[in-house]
């Protein structure tokens, strides 16, 4: 049994029942269904500790306990606080690699325009959600120390399972907060420890930074070997990953170069079991969850976890207006008739000869101009194919709305890109010879084994690998943060069309770099305070 199949929607309900009223004054969660168990009645059940680990898990898929265009977040919808789904639209929606059509949706216009403020919806559902895992992870926490596990006559062996279960969620709670460290900067800071209804004291980057660095390294050797968990559960692979984002992105959160220590994460993930998948776009079909490359995903099933998740939005919404190719991608034909399209600038990048035959170049041009010059002209822009439905095996979905393609949060590729990012940037015991050995065996994979495309050592520079990053990992939630990090977000010194609300683009002020604070946010927590420039 895997993680990907398990119904999360009866285990979610079980996690949240127990944690909803240490939410409540801050967060405004509720129940849906009075019929819930008390936790000592529950947790001294069969199998209940992964039940409840299942629920922690559930909260990066679903929404609440009623379905899909269900939440349990007081005055925030589903499809404004679905984690995959939010952090989608802050990390890609805010950048040259998307536009969504419908601006009439709470929140979209202004995150897609850059003229965001704290009233805004998605940043409200992406700061309450994210802070939801944080709670779901101190009481799975509260609820298996042991001498809870004592008290309920848990066996030894089991206690000793409930470790690692306990391990995973110390790790699901470390990126929860390293989500609020790269978008918003500072959060409130509550553990196991605080009593329920705590309004934690307002932690900023610098104490976040430190809380999850050491985190991460205290349960790391009580972890699972890379690869050898559960598919979609947490290993050592995982909190790699996060320990060398956090170091990648050191520069950015607390001004000081950690790229040797990045390089060295990677290469301990690049030498723990994961290898490419063969074909790049197996990675974004519905059975991508037997893709060696995959390192985290966020679950989505059109039977057993249905929600308006990343997956399920980019592959009904890739659907082209003029197009109707809704079939080609294993949902029904006009889907949502051309939600997403390209901004030019990312379109160009795959401009050129050497991405004629690169299979991360799934764009299509068709009849359509380049320029969009009326975002709400869904004919203007060129479509991306890069999602599907389908499996590698040509099985299409059960469900023709909601996909069963898991989003790839962290992947093998990107650990290549970001280790010769290291060694571009000088990090001790990196090679830049293995660092363009990486970037050519992304490069070949992408055409079929052929070396006809890859680069030579003068031609790996920073502007190079800015622009390969968005090559592989488009539509992955990474570029927003890419961008800042190349400094090229705020500023005008790179524009895209429609950033900052012009049509082609204009410089965008320092403090845009992380969001605001949600108004919402703050009236619950009053340790709470502003980001500079909102």
């Amino acid at each position: 049994m895997t993680m990907k199949k398990i119904k999360l929607s009866l285990l979610y309900l079980m996690g949240i029942a127990f944690v909803f009223n240490s939410c409540t004054s801050e967060l405004d969660v509720t129940p849906e269904d009075d019929d819930i168990f008390r936790a000592d009645d529950f947790y001294k059940q069969p199998g209940a500790y992964k039940q409840a680990l299942a629920g922690v898990y559930g909260n990066l898929a679903l929404t609440g306990t009623g379905g899909p265009g269900t939440s349990f977040l007081q005055g925030v919808d589903a499809g404004t606080s679905q984690y995959g789904r939010c952090l989608l639209y802050l990390q890609d929606l805010t950048t040259d690699e998307m536009v969504w059509s419908y601006e009439n949706d709470p929140g979209t216009r202004e995150l897609q325009r850059n003229i965001w403020s704290s009233e805004n919806p998605i940043l409200l559902g992406m700061f309450s959600r994210t802070m939801v895992q944080v709670a779901l992870a101190n009481e799975y926490l509260r609820q298996s120390t042991p001498s809870k596990l004592s008290s309920r006559n848990i066996s030894s062996d089991e206690a000793a399972e409930i470790e690692v279960y306990r391990n995973e969620v110390r790790v699901l709670r470390a990126m929860a907060y390293y989500n609020m460290i790269d978008l918003f900067g500072k959060a409130p800071f509550i553990t196991e420890n605080d009593p329920v209804n705590f309004a934690g004291p307002e932690y900023n980057r610098a104490q976040l930074f430190e809380f999850v660095e050491d985190e991460l390294n205290a349960v790391l050797p009580g972890l699972k070997p890379a690869t050898t968990n559960e598919y979609g559960r947490v290993d050592q692979g995982v909190a790699n990953m996060l320990l060398a984002k956090l170091y990648l992105n050191a520069e950015v959160y607390i001004g000081e170069n950690m790229y040797t220590q990045c390089a060295e994460k990677c290469q301990e993930i690049i030498s723990s079991g994961y290898t490419l998948n063969p074909n790049y776009l197996d990675n974004f079909k519905a059975d991508n969850h037997t893709s060696p490359e995959m390192i985290f995903t966020l679950q989505s099933d059109g039977t057993y976890t249905q929600n308006y998740g990343p997956t399920t939005v980019m592959v009904n919404g890739q659907v082209g207006s003029l197009e109707v190719n809704g079939e080609s991608f294993g949902v029904s034909a006009a889907a949502w008739s051309g939600a997403i399209r390209l901004r030019k600038q990312f379109s160009e990048k795959f401009s050129g000869s050497d991405f004629v035959n690169d299979d991360r170049n799934t764009i299509i041009i068709g009849e359509r101009p380049i320029d969009i010059t009326s975002i709400g002209n869904k004919d203007q822009g060129y479509i991306l194919g890069k999602y599907s439905n389908i499996s590698t095996t040509g099985v299409v979905g059960q469900n023709s709305t909601f996909v069963n393609t898991d989003f790839p949060l962290f992947r093998l590729a990107d650990v290549y890109l970001m280790y010769a990012e290291c060694a571009l940037r000088g990090a001790g015991g990196t090679s830049m010879d293995t660092a363009l050995g990486y970037v050519n065996d992304l490069r070949e994979r992408a055409n079929s084994g052929s070396a006809a495309a890859n680069i030579v050592m003068g031609e790996l520079t920073l502007d190079f690998l800015i622009d390969e990053r968005a090559r592989e990992l488009h539509w992955e939630a990474h570029r927003r943060q890419d961008l800042i990090r190349f400094n090229k977000y705020t500023g005008g010194s790179y524009n895209w069309a429609w950033k900052g609300n012009a049509v082609n683009g204009i410089s965008l002020p320092n403090y845009m770099k992380v969001f605001p604070i949600p108004v919402a946010s703050r009236a619950a927590n009053p340790n709470l305070t502003q980001n500079t420039g909102y």
